[in-house]
């Protein structure tokens, strides 16, 4: 028996790959695999982008769970004070950065300052304000924006629909 015998009516199809059994596949079922495949790239990469921005506003919120427990042992440590020996108070303003002869909590504590770095190199932008008695840090979401994460001195820890600067209110300088 000839298989490859030529039918009356029908034209044998050429196929990639063929073997000597006359296996393989046609340029059509090429193009449909891989259509297929980058549609299910596509939407795969959507839902990685969501996990990425996912991860760094997870990444905030927990630097500034770190902030939030270092502080009280500042509190401690200073005689019942938020702000060092000497300290001034810090208005609120955008976060400040590490400085070992810092006048603030959040610049003179280094793993407070890391913290926070780290938090805002997660997020968008920030704002911070200490006093003796009082402080709060707020800093920027990525996955929703105009949102902030917010901590202070009473233990809060929330989302704030506003930017960060907004986020802690200006008069009782805690979290709005």
């Amino acid at each position: 028996m000839n298989i490859f015998k030529k039918e009356t009516g029908f034209t044998r199809t050429p196929k990639f790959g063929v073997t000597p059994k006359g296996g393989g596949f046609t340029l059509i079922e090429l193009l449909v695999v891989v259509a297929i495949i980058g549609v299910l790239a596509t939407i795969t990469l959507g839902y990685i982008g969501q996990a990425k921005l996912k991860g760094a506003d997870t990444g905030v919120k927990s630097n500034l769970a770190t902030t939030r427990s270092v502080a009280e042992i500042f509190f401690l440590d200073n005689f019942n004070s938020y702000l060092p020996p000497g300290g001034l108070t810090f208005e609120i303003a955008t976060c400040p950065i590490y400085d070992p002869l810092g006048t603030n909590m959040l610049s003179k504590d280094q793993v407070i300052a890391a913290s926070i770095a780290e938090a805002i190199a997660k997020g968008s932008g920030s704002a911070c304000y200490n006093s003796d008695s009082t402080w709060a840090v707020a800093v920027g979401l990525k996955l929703t924006p105009g949102a902030s994460w917010c901590v202070d001195v009473t233990g809060a820890a929330k989302m704030v629909n506003s930017d960060p600067l907004a986020a802690i209110n200006s008069s009782t300088f805690i979290c709005n």
